[in-house]
């Protein structure tokens, strides 16, 4: 027994509030330095629609007309089933 030797249980407890918090504002930090303002993550690009992948490839050279056709119609189609 310690009888009046050393921090006590008050100051363990103390410190054991003072490391959570701690430990807490620092994921809170990470978090906020990797989120932009929308709360999305920064290192994700946006997300493009169906019809401007198309488009954009189209665009590029990379399919032909007939491809772009096809597929810009069962875009349709596959919308108004929706």
């Amino acid at each position: 027994m310690m009888y009046g030797y050393g921090p006590g249980m008050a100051w363990m407890i103390m410190m054991t509030v003072i490391w959570i918090v701690l430990v807490g504002a620092v994921v809170w930090a990470v978090i906020q330095l990797t989120q932009d303002r929308e709360g999305k993550r920064r290192d994700q690009a946006p997300v493009e629609a169906p019809e401007e992948i198309l488009a954009r490839r189209f665009a590029s050279g990379e399919i032909d007309e007939a491809v772009y056709d096809s597929a810009r119609e069962r875009l349709e189609a596959r919308r108004s089933r929706c």
